[in-house]
């Protein structure tokens, strides 16, 4: 198995472990220099591990773990079944969006589901750029 597939991408196994290392890191507050420190590694490296485009081996993955107080299936746990993983891997990816961790923090803080559904309901809308539709906003003209 390569690291790249044919369109010189990563390996969508190496991005998902990527992913899962990042989630962890973030979870905990730690910056990827606090975890390059900790791993005896450059912030650079840490990046690259996370965006799949260098791969982990198994003994940088163990040090990574520990540092992530976690054990080693933690991060890794399902991603060596495929058609599970490629759906998993998309989601954990999205949860690396910027914000995206807070979003779900607070959606699951929220305890109406009629809350909730007009939370998902705002996002939906919002994602189809149908937003405007909502709140019936209109461009002001410049003065």
């Amino acid at each position: 198995m390569t690291t790249y597939t044919e369109d010189s991408a990563p390996h969508p196994l190496d991005v998902a472990l990527g992913s899962r290392i990042r989630l962890r890191r973030r979870e905990l507050g730690l910056s990827q220099e606090q975890l390059a420190r900790q791993v005896g590694i450059t912030f650079q490296q840490v990046q690259k591990y996370e965006h799949g485009t260098n791969r982990v081996s198994f003994s940088r993955l163990v040090e990574i773990a520990q540092a992530l107080h976690c054990g080693v299936m933690d991060i890794v746990g399902d991603l060596d079944q495929s058609k599970a993983s490629s759906l998993f891997s998309r989601h954990v990816a999205r949860l690396n969006e910027p914000g995206a961790a807070e979003l779900l923090e607070a959606y699951s803080a929220i305890q109406s589901p009629k809350h909730r559904r007009a939370i998902l309901n705002l996002a939906k809308q919002l994602a189809e750029g149908k937003a405007s539709q909502l709140y019936e906003i209109e461009s002001e003209p410049a003065r």
